[in-house]
């Protein structure tokens, strides 16, 4: 369970990346506590699991848009 505590830790710093190279660092960083998080999951089965990484997931989609920019038209 201490990836849920450390998903929950990240989860209240917030942390506003301000240059590209720490939102990629931030991405990794949530792709990575979602993986295993995952793994937890598989095993209890637990819905609060679940919550975790699906607002850990939102967290990371805003980041990855906010990375590959407007699209060119």
């Amino acid at each position: 369970m201490d990836v849920v505590l450390k998903a929950l830790e990240f989860e209240k710093n917030k942390i506003t990346p301000k240059t590209t190279n720490e939102r990629i660092i931030m991405v990794r960083e949530l792709k990575a506590l979602i993986l295993e998080l995952n793994e937890v999951y598989k095993v209890n089965k637990d819905t609060s699991i679940m919550d975790i990484m699906k607002r850990l997931t939102v967290d990371k989609k805003k980041v990855e848009k906010r990375l590959k920019g407007r699209p060119s038209e």
